[in-house]
């Protein structure tokens, strides 16, 4: 499913940046009170007129499933017609440097999304990965996020065609809201074949900063829901050594998927992840490491206060310095092997 973090600025909060100077951020918060409650508004109107449309135009595009350009072409024209200039706006201010949207909000795509399951109940796995396929050579990002939640029910029947177009789609993403809704359909991969955690693996080791920030992303999305319940052991067993060769990474979208995760898997297990933290924070002392201490500052709101009191006096005057590099295992090995090729450079090979 489209999920509800790639947040929708006029329906719900925006997306925190915890970096961001508490203070500032309450006075912004004071003077904005009278302009958030008519954006409210104005996006609940605007759902509430475009529901209809979304749902025909999920019900809609489904009779083109045989044909993906058609397909592609008539969702692109249905979603230029549900776009909202103030929530384009709204996207572009709490994602900033994201690619071509057409600026649809999240109730609206979850509509049209929730069309094209009902209507493709039955079809085959091969048949969606071919649409799928198809929207992820759109330009428009909507379309994207539409192919994710169709590789998600294709993993079961075509397990290594999908992996083959979420690789792709990695390689390619360049903002967080794509990175974090294509967390979901790697999280389902990772849940439905253990092996698959070895794509996280890897990913600690890409030189591009979103394809690291989905690793944290994902962590933090396999903690929720029936599979954190049902796995959250192995969850938890797996995730902490994959974040703890990241945690030191230089890039703060990194390092806020990074302590999301941590923040995730301490409802999983408290005690694990307060004794990882606690080591981690030993040597983020030890070395004056800024980019280690900032991810674990923002991963105490879980852990128990007292020990989340410990920490942040044990990290005292440990600070990011502008211009520090990165610090985290993983980036010392690539620097050791003289760094590694670009992954959105990687040719593919036929699906």
């Amino acid at each position: 499913m489209i999920p509800p973090r790639a947040a929708d600025p006029g329906t719900e909060p925006t997306p925190a940046d915890p970096s961001s100077d508490a203070a500032a951020t309450t006075s912004a918060a004071t003077t904005s009170a009278a302009t958030t409650s008519a954006a409210t508004a104005h996006a609940d109107a605007f759902v509430a007129a475009h529901r209809s449309a979304a749902q025909a135009l999920g019900t809609t595009v489904v009779q083109h499933l045989q044909d993906p350009e058609t397909f592609a072409t008539t969702l692109r024209t249905g979603l230029a017609g549900l776009h909202d200039p103030a929530y384009l706006e709204g996207q572009r201010l709490v994602a900033p440097g994201i690619g071509t949207i057409h600026g649809v909000r999240m109730p609206l795509l979850t509509a049209v999304t929730s069309g094209i399951r009902a209507a493709t109940h039955d079809d085959r796995a091969t048949t969606l990965l071919f649409i799928a396929d198809r929207l992820l050579r759109e330009e428009h990002l909507e379309a994207h996020w539409i192919a994710f939640d169709l590789l998600e029910r294709t993993l079961p029947g075509e397990p290594e065609r999908t992996w083959q177009l979420l690789r792709r789609a990695a390689r390619t993403a360049d903002d967080w809201i794509t990175i974090d809704t294509l967390a979901h359909a790697y999280a389902a991969g990772v849940a439905l074949e253990s092996y698959r955690w070895s794509e996280l693996e890897q990913l600690v080791y890409s030189p591009s900063r979103w394809e690291r920030r989905l690793v944290g992303s994902t962590i933090a999305t396999l903690t929720h829901g029936s599979t954190g319940q049902s796995q959250g052991p192995a969850i938890v067993a797996s995730g902490l050594p994959i974040l703890g060769q990241l945690i030191g990474d230089a890039e703060p979208d990194v390092q806020k998927a990074l302590s999301w995760a941590y923040r995730s898997l301490a409802a999983l297990d408290r005690a694990a992840v307060t004794s990882n933290l606690q080591a981690e924070a030993a040597a983020a002392a030890d070395t004056d490491d800024g980019h280690r201490a900032w991810v674990i500052r923002d991963s105490l709101a879980k852990l128990d206060p007292a020990q989340a009191d410990a920490l942040r006096e044990r990290l005292a005057g440990v600070r990011t310095r502008p211009g520090a590099q990165a610090t985290s295992a993983a980036s010392a090995i690539v620097a050791a092997f003289g760094g590694l090729p670009d992954p959105a450079a990687h040719p593919e090979p036929p699906l």
